[in-house]
């Protein structure tokens, strides 16, 4: 892609949407397991964060089903911890409140916690090296597999401050990991569409990212080469949200979607356009 199509590096994520089954359980979920706080509550929508911009944004949908598993959709979301400290704080949170995880890896350039939410929504949980020890070239998916986390050693971090507690207000949305049916027809979206820079590629999952950071956005083919389109009655993600720093830059996204004949609507300072899943993407400028 040339320079000049590419995200600025200036790029963020905001807040990402679910669908879940029981509002006050996933809200007590979150708030107990996460350490996230109610910031906004009207008509079957709860918003969560963690004392800044909202993070997260629950809608209520008793009858949705669970994820189909051979369909295109959510992985996860992450929240990016602002210190391998505040990732410990994390973790002896899930440790109190005795929430389980599904694995926990360390991928050189961060580590990680991964767990579901009750209604089975994938998480991740963790917090980046410094960028000057990153590894040349990044590997998300190393030989042999990541390394395990260290928990014990993370735990440690954490053992003579107060238990417990809401999560640390500089907490983010740090990244995005889909499942989608082709990794082509995916980079022809957020590569040559939305404007993001490949960083990682693997012949079954492709990392890309603007700002050279390892990635905003993780797409894979795990499920399977060619799944059905996310489905619109079950649980999981209903819109991921990338903030750019002005106007100027969501109209020249805009002008990328036009061009590729792409349907799009006007939302909240930006627009809407859905991925060749059918997963909806926010594209709007900072608050000012």
């Amino acid at each position: 892609m040339s320079a000049s199509s590419a995200l600025s590096p200036a790029t963020r994520l905001g807040p990402v949407h679910l669908a879940v089954t029981d509002l006050e359980r996933s809200s007590g979920f979150y708030g107990d397991a996460i350490g996230l706080g109610v910031q906004g509550r009207e008509h079957g929508v709860v918003a969560l964060g963690a004392g800044g911009e909202d993070l997260l944004v629950l809608h209520e949908e008793p009858a949705a089903s669970r994820a189909a598993a051979g369909r295109a959709g959510l992985y996860h979301f992450a929240l990016l911890h602002p210190s391998r400290l505040e990732l410990a704080r994390a973790a002896q949170r899930l440790a109190l409140t005795r929430t389980p995880i599904q694995g926990a890896s360390d991928h050189k350039f961060s580590e990680a916690i991964y767990l579901p939410d009750p209604d089975g929504n994938g998480i991740e949980l963790y917090a980046d090296r410094p960028r000057e020890q990153w590894p040349e070239p990044l590997e998300a998916l190393p030989p042999g597999g990541p390394l395990p986390l260290d928990l014990q050693s993370l735990l440690e971090l954490a053992r003579d401050g107060e238990p417990g507690g809401p999560a640390d207000p500089g907490l983010v949305v740090g990244h995005i990991h889909l499942h989608v049916g082709g990794l082509e027809d995916a980079l022809g979206f957020y590569r040559d569409v939305v404007g993001f820079e490949p960083m990682i590629l693997t012949p079954s999952a492709a990392f890309v990212s603007a700002g050279g950071y390892h990635h905003h956005l993780g797409l894979n083919t795990w499920r399977g080469e060619g799944v059905a389109p996310a489905s619109a009655d079950a649980v999981g993600l209903r819109r991921w949200t990338v903030l750019l720093p002005d106007d100027g830059e969501v109209e020249r996204v805009r002008a990328r979607v036009d061009e590729a004949s792409l349907e799009h609507e006007d939302r909240n300072g930006g627009f809407v356009v859905r991925d060749p899943w059918g997963i909806p993407l926010l594209v709007a400028a900072e608050a000012s």
